[in-house]
């Protein structure tokens, strides 16, 4: 029986191209500006052979003290560490260049050279992630955190950001100004919006890498307020939203996306007690087909924990993009470790929550409960000690916002269905209030002057 060979085995070569190598290191000592262009991509330990490694390493020397990079200053540095023999000589230098012609393709061959490095380090940490699995050793989904993100470091580093010459951004910046003073009632959104133009103008839309905390009591809107956005996200700016569902169902974030989105009943579409007569089920229709094309994606799983979020989180982002992630709501998710301190767990999922908006680069909006210590005082205005559980959660978010409901607090209020979205923590910018008209048949909020016309 022929022998199957594993993806590890010694019998394979790892990836590699040492001519690639041998090139590059060529054009330096040819034109050492050349090292200007390959200096911020390409690391010494890039390199397949170690006699290159160690070459490279000496014209990073030179090159961070700005000395002149030739076969005259690399071998003099080699040969002070004493390391030239190591690399076989100035004979050896003097063939590098003298494979190549010229030292124009250096950047060319740098890309070579660092993909089959980033080729090497997926092997490698599939290897590791290997061993890891057959030892059986620790918590599975630790396990597959780790994998994941190893796998995820790799993508971010091959990923390479230069310069931007000011020019290209001043032309853009001209743009978005001169758009902004013939439309100053679109100025300031640089973030992804709300829907809501009031509360877009006070935070410039949903910040990337921003933790965004919105809270209230149960049964004020909380949920209703974040389908709300992501219903605008995703078929109004056709942004990605993933959006995590703790508590409810996917039929019932259904219910309520269609429900708002077609102007009807919400109860009476639960039910079936829609009428025949009438335009509903068009607008039903309507509203079906556009969320067939929606980027809008829902997971529904209960008691999920960070590290099953993230990895799910980096998975959407990679196969289908990621503009907004929203937690409904963050005391349902469970902790890595389980713990009888509620303050511990509800830190720790906090602190993730940021760190997932940092490493994804999007904005994280999180519904959170407020403790029951506002019933018991007079004031019922929610103020950032009544968060739930954990200070860190007013430490760690970039902005946190309160549902206020004064008709639910106070009897024989002259604000019905009037809510006032608190800004009570905004790192970056002003705090304030936004009032928002909540329709109860539908489960919706709308802005105060669509109310009023």
């Amino acid at each position: 029986m022929a022998q199957i060979l594993s993806p590890f085995s010694a019998a394979r070569m790892p990836p590699q191209q040492v001519e690639a190598e041998v090139s590059l290191l060529g054009s330096i000592l040819l034109d050492g500006a050349m090292m200007d262009k390959v200096a911020d991509t390409l690391r010494a330990e890039d390199f397949y052979k170690n006699e290159h490694n160690t070459i490279y390493s000496a014209m990073i020397s030179l090159f961070s003290k700005q000395k002149p990079i030739d076969i005259l200053s690399v071998s003099d540095s080699l040969k002070e560490a004493k390391k030239l023999d190591d690399i076989g000589g100035h004979s050896y230098l003097a063939s590098l260049i003298n494979s190549v012609p010229t030292a124009g393709n250096a950047a060319y061959y740098a890309e070579i050279v660092r993909k089959k490095k980033i080729l090497r380090e997926l092997i490698t940490v599939s290897q590791d992630i290997s061993q890891l699995g057959y030892k059986e050793e620790g918590d599975v989904d630790e396990l597959l955190d780790e994998a994941e993100k190893r796998i995820y470091n790799i993508a971010q580093k091959s990923l390479t950001k230069g310069f931007v010459p000011i020019a290209g951004i001043l032309e853009q910046a001209w743009e978005r100004i001169d758009n902004l003073h013939k439309d100053p009632s679109n100025s300031a959104i640089r973030g992804v919006p709300t829907g809501f133009r009031d509360l877009d103008h006070k935070l410039s839309g949903l910040q990337k890498s921003d933790l965004i905390v919105l809270a209230a009591r149960p049964s004020l809107g909380k949920t209703a307020l974040a389908m709300d956005i992501a219903r605008h996200v995703a078929l109004h700016e056709n942004i990605p939203v993933g959006l995590f569902s703790l508590e409810m169902s996917k039929d019932q974030l259904i219910d309520r996306l269609i429900a708002a989105e077609a102007h009807v009943d919400l109860w009476k579409l639960r039910t079936g007690r829609l009428s025949s007569e009438g335009d509903d089920f068009d607008h039903i229709r309507d509203a079906f087909d556009k969320f067939s094309r929606a980027p809008l994606y829902i997971d529904d799983e209960a008691s999920m924990n960070i590290l099953q979020m993230r990895a799910k989180a980096r998975r959407l982002q990679a196969e289908r993009g990621l503009g907004l992630i929203i937690v409904d709501y963050l005391q349902l998710m469970a902790p890595k470790q389980h713990t009888d301190n509620m303050v511990q767990q509800i830190t720790e999922i906090s602190r993730s929550l940021k760190v997932l908006a940092k490493e994804l680069n999007v904005p994280v909006l999180a519904l959170s409960q407020l403790s029951r210590a506002i019933e018991n005082r007079p004031n019922k205005r929610p103020q950032l000690s009544d968060l739930r559980d954990s200070g860190a959660i007013e430490q760690d978010a970039d902005v946190v916002m309160f549902i206020h409901r004064e008709d639910r607090v106070k009897e024989n209020s002259d604000r019905p269905n009037q809510a006032d979205i608190l800004i009570e923590k905004h790192r970056n910018g002003p705090i304030g209030q936004v009032t928002l008209y909540f329709t109860p048949e539908k489960a919706s909020f709308s802005p105060m002057e669509r109310i009023s016309e």
